[in-house]
């Protein structure tokens, strides 16, 4: 999905040479004609980044931006300013705002702005989910996906979070089930406290019981200190058990007491320890197929199942891919130090029709294969050759050092390619009648005269549109003999 920048502006004109510059390089663009306006924009839609002039009438620009802050907007905020007074400045980057230009501003000013900020705003973003991760504060608004089996799976898991009701995540293997077992966690009256994730398949058999209910001191042979397991580490919290079907049966048969009494054996301890855990299990195995085929018990698996969710694969919910390909991409751009800005159309097309086997997990080591590679500012299919069977282009060769000069000439263009390129009313004449070049010095002459009759004589105005200083252009007026034009124009 493309980012939104929000322009802020009393000056139509102005309004619409940046949102030619911003659509130019594939962004958004929305407008306010005031500081009200903009407020009631980012209350009804946001943006990802705001331009703000300073002076409007009405809610000046500083008034604006104090206000989005108060209201929680924190989106990262561009001042616009006419008049580069220091005090101005002070201020409104106090209020918030992360950068400012002074107008009239170039195209390539405005652009590396625009991606400093969006860049800025991703890493917040990233950092906060990280705090949350590492808190046990995730919840279901984390979860991307707005589609109908992504709606149900959240419908299902704030429900179930409310209680203690032990839960079953059913999905193939890179759904996101840990994902959804944390958004349990965030959302249940436990957040905050731990969250211990293990996954059982990945224990060796003889360490299972040690790892899950820990162990005495010279309870066996190793058994050099006291470990306290899984279950006492996730006391007061919540204990993931990722792909529990794969655990052996006797350790199934102590998982079970664990769960119906509440309280577990330690390895080499003389009593029992009271555990206040909170279950939730996930596999990508048939539990009810491995019940009858005498792998995993009956009665754990009635215990475990009381409220299952089906955590859909990523091709029974394709209308989610853009919104994790951007995910992806704001992540990986701030772990590599990339600035990709997003997908083409024809990439997104691509990623969303194929079948993804390998479901979320699969698409997000794509994805970052893609961004480690990219190049261009958006990802193209052939930075996904599995997928497109297409490889990256190769870059245009260099002319050998040794090159003769006639070779060098054939790239030039010719004099009838140039005039070919050129607007049919160009006031400005680059070539000559006999379609050669002309001088430097000539175009210049016709390019100042051009200026001071566009802006009838006023020699500050022309300056500033040719950027130039006002006394190199009366020199340069000097030099071309175009003083009688000015005693025209006064």
């Amino acid at each position: 999905m493309a980012k939104t920048v929000l322009v802020v502006d009393d000056d139509p004109t102005q309004r619409r040479l940046i949102q030619a510059v911003l659509e130019r390089e594939g962004l958004v663009v929305v407008h306010a004609e005031n500081g009200e306006q903009a407020i009631d924009r980012l209350a009804a839609g946001g943006a990802d980044v705001v331009m703000l002039d300073l002076v409007m009438p009405g809610q000046g620009g500083l008034e604006t931006l104090k206000e989005m802050r108060v209201r929680g907007h924190m989106q990262p905020v561009i001042v616009l300013t006419a008049t580069g007074g220091i005090d101005t400045v002070v201020q409104a980057m106090q209020a918030g705002a992360q950068d400012f230009f002074i107008k009239p501003v170039s195209p390539e000013r405005i652009m590396v702005s625009i991606r400093n900020a969006l860049q800025m705003g991703d890493l917040k973003g990233e950092v906060d989910r990280l705090k949350k991760k590492s808190s046990g504060k995730i919840t279901f608004d984390e979860l991307i996906g707005s589609g109908p089996a992504m709606t149900m799976v959240k419908r299902l898991g704030e429900r179930a979070a409310r209680s203690g009701i032990p839960i079953l995540i059913l999905g193939e293997s890179g759904v996101g089930k840990e994902l959804i077992a944390r958004a349990v966690h965030g959302a249940s009256d436990r957040a905050g406290k731990p969250f211990v994730a293990v996954n059982c398949g990945a224990l060796p058999e003889n360490l299972v019981e040690s790892i899950l209910f820990g162990h005495e001191k010279g309870s066996f042979t190793g058994a050099s200190d006291k470990h306290l397991g899984k279950f006492q580490e996730a006391s007061g919290g919540t204990l993931f058990l990722d792909e529990v079907g794969e655990l052996p049966l006797d350790m199934q048969v102590k998982l079970l007491r664990a769960l119906q009494e509440g309280e577990i054996d330690p390895i080499g301890s003389k009593r029992s320890v009271k555990v206040d855990v909170r279950i939730v299990s996930a596999t990508n195995r048939d539990l009810a197929q491995r019940v009858n085929e005498g792998h995993f018990r009956e009665d754990l698996f009635y215990r475990l199942n009381v409220f299952p969710i089906e955590a859909p694969s990523l091709r029974e919910r394709r209308e989610d891919i853009p919104a994790l390909v951007e995910h992806f991409i704001r992540r990986f751009n701030i772990e590599e130090g990339k600035r990709v800005v997003g997908a083409t159309p024809e990439t997104i097309a691509l990623l969303s029709g194929h079948d993804w086997p390998g479901n979320v997990r699969q698409l997000e080591n794509a994805v970052y294969r893609a961004i480690v590679l990219a190049d261009a500012p958006y990802l193209q299919p052939y930075d996904f050759p599995a997928i497109s069977g297409q490889q990256a282009p190769m870059p245009a060769a260099a002319p050998p050092s040794g090159a003769a000069p006639a070779e060098t000439a054939l790239a030039v263009p010719s004099a009838a390619e140039m005039m070919d390129e050129l607007p049919a009313d160009s006031p400005i004449r680059i070539l000559d009648d006999r379609g050669h070049l002309r001088t430097l010095e000539e175009i210049e002459r016709d390019l100042i005269q051009l200026a001071i009759e566009i802006y009838s004589g006023h020699m500050s105005e022309v300056a500033r549109r040719l950027g130039i200083g006002r006394s190199t252009l009366y020199r340069k007026v000097r030099e071309q003999g175009l003083d009688t034009m000015l005693d025209e124009a006064v």
